[in-house]
């Protein structure tokens, strides 16, 4: 695939920023990759402490587990996604770090994440995420960058991000349209509704809606047909459902509008120490 090469060549860019800033584990610590059987894996998040939000070294570990995974196409064909966190799929980002790291930083941390998300809708398996719990902000993002979407019944879904007095800036502004609509995709992000995994079904922003523990059993259900499929086949056909001028995103706008207009805001500062010390936030609009 054309993408292919380029994806590579993302995989091999994205670790020289963040993982010099994790510091220099390189241990997997908050993500795991298992093989469950012939071309069928589990990628599990497990950072309990920080409820799987992203911190550098989190980022660090994610990316270097789907570009590996990625470059052994022949052998993954499908990887589930799951959290190994009790009521949690994904917090998002690390708001706690975010709150300390310097501006000059930020810019390059929430492309690095962009970029890893990516890397994960570009890759050639299909991936699933089997969500269980929240799944808000990052955590969502990270879900539709997955190719489908299982969520149990207590999953709470959503893109609260306006109100820290920031956008989604993993990839939400670009992949929530192609998969609910515009219409839909705008009022989502505009009221920051969080949605039950019933009616997030019902506008097929998840593909199913299954009882409560049960995401990662169907999940399964769905990678065993699936890798009893032809593996280049299935990457074939996600490549040319991608390609679709229908399902075009610009993460380069979305980039450019999040470091130009949100990084330098006062009110981008002042809903980061609202949002960590428990309290309503005072935004000016500057």
């Amino acid at each position: 695939f054309n993408k292919l090469p380029l994806l590579l060549r993302r995989c091999s860019i994205i670790p020289k920023y963040i993982a010099n800033q994790a510091n220099g584990s390189s241990s997997s610590e908050f993500i795991n990759v298992e093989k469950l059987e012939n071309r069928l894996y589990m990628l599990t998040l497990c950072r309990k402490n920080g409820l799987n939000s992203f911190s550098k070294q989190m980022l660090a570990e994610f990316n270097e587990k789907v570009c590996k995974l990625s470059q052994d196409r022949e052998n993954v064909s499908v990887v589930i996604v799951q959290s190994s966190v009790e009521k949690v799929f994904c917090a998002g980002a690390d708001l706690k770090e975010r709150l300390v790291m310097p501006e000059s930083e930020i810019a390059a941390f929430v492309t690095s994440l962009r970029d890893a998300f990516t890397s994960l809708a570009e890759a050639p398996f299909i991936s699933i995420a089997a969500i269980e719990g929240s799944a808000l902000g990052g955590g969502l993002e990270l879900a539709l960058s997955c190719d489908m979407r299982i969520a149990g019944a207590k999953a709470k879904l959503g893109l609260p991000e306006l109100s820290l007095a920031v956008i989604p800036g993993a990839g939400g502004t670009q992949r929530l349209p192609t998969i609910v609509g515009v219409a839909k995709a705008k009022e989502l992000i505009y009221l920051g509704t969080i949605l039950s995994a019933e009616k997030a079904a019902a506008i097929s922003l998840v593909n199913e809606a299954v009882e409560d523990g049960k995401a990662v059993e169907r999940a399964l259900q769905l990678g065993r047909i699936m890798i009893a499929k032809g593996p280049v086949a299935l990457r074939t056909a996600k490549a040319a459902i991608n390609g679709s001028p229908a399902n075009a995103v610009n993460m380069q706008w979305e980039g450019q509008l999040y470091g130009r207009e949100v990084v330098h805001s006062q009110d981008r500062q002042e809903g980061l120490k609202a949002f960590v010390e428990k309290r309503p936030p005072e935004y000016t609009g500057r």
